[in-house]
């Protein structure tokens, strides 16, 4: 019962967190209070499924807990009477399993409520990352990491996006169709990063999220339905993009977790069948002038395409980034390509690049410039300076397998105890 009672309050944290939150905003119309009273709420799952057992309806039953427990807060804080008239939607007793919506305009519950939280009102990234907290559950740190920022600036990010909500009044409800495409850029990055989170997760025993990289494919196929015969080209591309970055999950680790880098993994193991669908995906966001995600999908789709790792058109991938470069410059954009360059090129062309990136200091708390700068180092023969990059990447990768791998070269390099020039094929 323990055991059952654990697993299902996570797996209802991880499912319907959003949901829960979403349905106490549409009643408090704040979202520090209605995060806080959900949970009380799964805190008090936590003591009374294990006796009692798990409900019915978990989500119902988190929904209505949460609401006594914001009455008892309201009795607390103020005269129940005056608060009545405000929130007499509580003493009504109706299920309230989230916002009123239009089906026709959005079917499904997860992507409504995205839609709903990407309000323009506020700045873009602030519709992001409230999105991604409130609604998809992920933390302030994960966040932050998405962002390329310190937790305690997206702290405080989401605490000025809450604020402006509240002082602007600016109203919890779910868009009309018309209203739909100029959310659209912010929907798709949302998805985006819940599946780059699952890609690689902040905080995990092992590589993946699997969870997570499901829900941003679903939401994505859901996306591209959403719109009709005309799908958005980034839409295409985006869900093109995930596909086929998902297809080489069961080939980035081995049989003990440890990551596979992708020029050793076995190609055979990747799910040829969503590379398959994502390629005319591709095809059809490119002719349509898709941006960044369309860029993005058509380098993964690049290396997906090549039977092996040496057959990779490595050329074209360059040619890629340079345009991705112009389209949505940025640190990131400007290391892939480097890195593209380093397999072109070879690693003594792509140093400067890195070194310009270091210096920069945009990317010093990312562990993949030190981890790319530590392995050209490693490859030209400068093991001393390639052991000072991989110590600075273990400094900041919070993954562990990520952690693993990292530790398993440094003590490789640090075993070979000298500076010896090594073969650059």
């Amino acid at each position: 019962m323990l055991l059952d009672a654990n697993v299902a309050i996570e797996n209802v944290y991880r499912s319907d967190w959003g949901r829960i939150v979403a349905a106490l905003i549409r009643l408090f119309a704040d979202f520090d209070f209605a995060e806080e009273v959900a949970q009380e709420a799964f805190a008090a799952a936590v003591a009374q499924w294990r006796l009692s057992g798990i409900p019915e309806n978990p989500r119902a039953w988190l929904i209505q807990t949460a609401r006594h427990k914001a009455i008892d807060r309201i009795r607390r804080k103020t005269t129940f009477a005056e608060k009545l008239q405000s929130y007499a939607v509580l003493a009504a007793g109706q299920e309230v399993e989230g916002p009123d919506v239009d089906a026709t305009d959005i079917s499904d519950d997860r992507l409504r409520l995205i839609f709903t939280c990407c309000h323009p009102a506020l700045a873009f990234e602030a519709q992001v990352a409230l999105t991604l907290r409130t609604l998809c559950g992920l933390e302030t740190d994960e966040i932050a990491r998405a962002f390329l920022v310190p937790t305690s600036t997206m702290a405080q990010r989401l605490v000025r996006a809450k604020r402006k909500i509240h002082d602007a009044g600016i109203p919890y409800t779910v868009p009309g169709a018309e209203d739909l495409p100029e959310r659209l850029d912010a929907v798709l990055t949302v998805i985006y990063l819940i599946f780059n989170e699952g890609y690689t997760a902040t905080r995990s025993g092992s590589l993946v999220r699997t969870d997570l990289c499901i829900e941003a494919i679903r939401l994505g196929r859901l996306l591209t339905s959403l719109t009709g015969p005309e799908i958005p080209a980034e839409a295409a591309g985006l869900l093109a993009l995930m596909l086929l970055q998902d297809s080489r999950r069961d080939a980035r680790t081995d049989e003990a977790g440890d990551l596979v880098l992708l020029e050793d993994q076995d190609r055979t193991r990747w799910n040829h069948r969503q590379i398959a669908e994502a390629l005319p995906l591709v095809e059809y966001a490119l002719r349509r002038g898709g941006g960044p995600f369309a860029l993005q999908a058509a380098i993964a789709a690049v290396h997906c395409q090549a039977s092996r790792a040496e057959d990779t058109d490595w050329a074209q991938i360059v040619g890629f980034y340079d345009l991705l470069e112009r389209v949505q410059p940025s640190p990131v954009v400007s290391l892939n390509r480097a890195v593209a360059i380093a397999m072109t090129e070879g690693p003594k062309r792509a140093l400067p690049l890195l070194d310009e990136l270091t210096a920069s200091g945009d990317l010093d708390r990312y562990h993949l410039l030190h981890a790319a700068r530590a392995d050209m180092l490693r490859r030209i023969g400068s093991a001393t300076e390639a052991a000072k990059s991989y110590r600075r990447a273990l400094a900041f990768v919070t993954n562990d397998t990520e952690r693993r791998f990292l530790e398993r070269r440094l003590r490789q390099i640090e075993l070979s105890g000298y500076d010896e020039p090594a073969s650059l094929t």
